[in-house]
C-alpha cells in the first residue's frame, strides 16, 4: 500500500470546543483547555479554569488519550497530543480536537501537523486579516500524508524517542532547580545554613538575622542594567522575550543577529522580565550559554539585567526567583494597561538579610555544580531538537526509508 494523501476531516474527527458564556453555562464545574494553555507539543496546566458541562457535553468536549488539542486562534495550529495528564479535562471553543481514527496513529498525525505548523503550511488554510483563525471548516481541508499503519507506527516511535530524551532531561532540570531554590530557602530565608546553631541571631531592621550579615538594598550588592558595550557591526547572539521560561533558568535558544540595540549582558547574569504579563507569568533566565566569559550578548529591551557586584551569579538568580522580590518589582509596575513597566527604582528600597564571605563561598560552591548541569542537560535538548526537526519533515514525508532506521541513544545527544 502507497502513501496516500487525504483531509485531515475524512481521517480524524474534528471538534470545536465549547462557548464561554456564564449566562447559559449548566452543570458540572469542570476543568477546561484554552488557547494559553497550548504549546508546541506539550501544556501548559498551572492556573487552569473552570467551566459549566452538562452531561451530554461531556462527550462533546472531553478529551481522552490520543486526542490532538490544536489552536484555533493566536498561534493558530499550535498543537500538543492530550495524554490525560488530568482526567476529565475539556476543551473551550478557541480550541479544536482532533480525534484520529483507528487507522491513523494519533503520534504520527501530530508529527504530521508539527511538520505542517513548521513549514507553514497552515497558512494557506488561514481567516481574518488581522487576527489569524483556522476555523473548522478549513482543518477539515488540510492534506495529510498517510503511509500504511506499520510504517507511521515505526515513524512515530523514532520521532517520540527523540521527545521522551527531551522529556527526560526536562524533568532532570526541573530536579536540579528545585533543589537549588530548597537550599536557598534553607540558608538565605530560615537561615539554617551549616553551622547556624553556633551562630548567633542579632536585631536588625529585618528582624532577627545571623551575626555577621548585613541588612542591604538591592543596589548595593547587584548591579541594576549595568553599561556593557557591545560592537554594532556583525552577528551577536540576541535573546528574543519569547525565550526565556516561565519556570525555570533555561534560555530555550537565541538568534544571530546584527546591531547591539537592547539590553546586554555576559555570562553569570540574570535576565529579569520587566513588562507585564511576562513579569507575573515568572520569565527571568540565567545566561551560562556564552563561549566565555568575556563574550557580550544583546536581548530585548525589555529584559532587566541583574549582575552580582558582592554576592555570587547563582545567588542572584535565586534571590530573583523568590516571591517577595518578584511582588516588590510587580508593586512597582506603571504604564498603560497591558503595558506595564517596572521601575528600577523599586530595587533600591528592596533590602535583603546580606550573607558574609565565607557562606557565599560555602553555598556556591554547593550550587554550582547544579546550575552547570542544568546547562549540560539544556545543551542535550538543543542538541536532541535539532536532529529531531531536522528529520521530521524527511520521515513525514517518506523520504527517509525507516525500515532499519535506528533510535536515538541518550549518550549521542551530548
Amino acid at each position: 500500500m502507497e502513501w496516500q494523501k487525504k483531509p485531515l476531516g475524512t481521517v480524524a474527527d474534528l471538534c470545536l470546543g465549547k462557548m464561554l458564556d456564564q449566562n447559559k453555562n449548566r452543570g458540572e464545574p469542570l476543568p477546561y483547555l484554552a488557547n494559553v494553555n497550548v504549546r508546541w507539543g506539550e501544556f501548559e496546566l498551572n492556573n487552569l479554569r473552570t467551566m459549566r458541562f452538562e452531561l451530554k457535553e461531556k462527550d462533546r468536549y472531553g478529551l481522552k488519550f490520543g486526542d490532538i488539542v490544536m489552536c484555533e486562534g493566536g498561534e493558530p495550529g499550535r498543537c500538543a497530543i492530550w495524554k490525560d495528564q488530568i482526567h476529565g479535562m475539556m476543551i473551550q471553543k478557541a480550541l479544536h480536537r482532533i480525534r484520529p481514527k483507528d487507522y491513523l496513529d494519533y503520534r504520527f498525525l501530530f508529527y504530521s501537523l508539527l511538520n505542517i505548523g513548521k513549514s507553514k503550511g497552515f497558512d494557506q488554510y488561514f481567516t481574518g486579516a488581522t487576527i489569524k483563525h483556522l476555523p473548522g471548516e478549513k482543518l477539515a481541508m488540510v492534506q495529510v500524508n498517510i503511509p500504511p499503519l506499520p510504517i507511521q507506527r515505526r515513524i512515530a516511535s523514532i520521532l517520540s524517542a527523540y521527545d521522551d530524551l527531551i522529556e527526560n532531561n526536562t524533568r532532570r532540570i526541573a530536579i536540579l532547580e528545585e533543589m537549588a531554590r530548597r537550599i536557598y530557602e534553607e540558608w538565605f530565608v530560615k537561615f539554617k545554613f551549616p553551622g547556624h546553631e553556633m551562630v548567633k541571631m542579632v536585631d536588625s531592621e529585618l528582624g532577627k538575622i545571623p551575626e555577621g550579615w548585613k541588612v542591604k538594598a538591592v543596589p548595593d550588592a547587584i548591579d541594576i542594567s549595568p553599561t556593557t558595550k557591545l560592537q554594532k557591526d556583525g552577528q551577536k547572539p540576541f535573546v528574543p522575550m519569547n525565550c526565556l521560561s516561565d519556570k525555570s533558568m533555561v534560555i530555550t535558544r537565541y538568534e544571530m543577529r546584527e546591531g547591539n540595540s537592547g539590553s546586554k549582558f555576559k555570562n553569570g547574569d540574570t535576565l529579569f522580565a520587566r513588562i507585564t504579563p511576562c513579569l507575573e507569568n515568572g520569565k527571568t533566565g540565567f545566561v551560562q550559554f556564552l563561549p566565555n566569559d568575556n563574550a557580550i550578548a544583546f536581548g530585548s529591551t525589555e529584559f532587566i539585567v541583574l549582575r552580582s557586584r558582592t554576592l555570587s551569579s547563582e545567588i542572584v538568580y535565586l534571590l530573583s526567583r523568590t516571591n517577595s522580590f518578584r511582588d516588590n518589582a510587580i508593586k512597582s509596575m506603571s504604564g498603560a494597561t497591558g503595558r506595564q513597566r517596572v521601575r528600577e527604582s523599586c530595587f533600591s528600597s528592596y533590602l535583603f538579610a546580606h550573607p558574609n564571605k565565607e557562606i557565599i563561598n560555602r553555598f556556591t560552591e554547593l550550587v554550582s555544580p547544579m546550575f552547570r548541569g542544568v546547562f549540560l542537560l539544556q545543551r542535550k535538548n538543543f542538541n536532541l531538537r535539532t536532529t529531531r526537526d531536522f528529520l521530521l519533515p524527511k520521515l513525514i514525508s517518506g523520504e527517509i526509508d525507516v525500515s532499519k532506521f535506528p533510535e536515538p541513544q541518550e549518550d549521542a545527544a551530548a
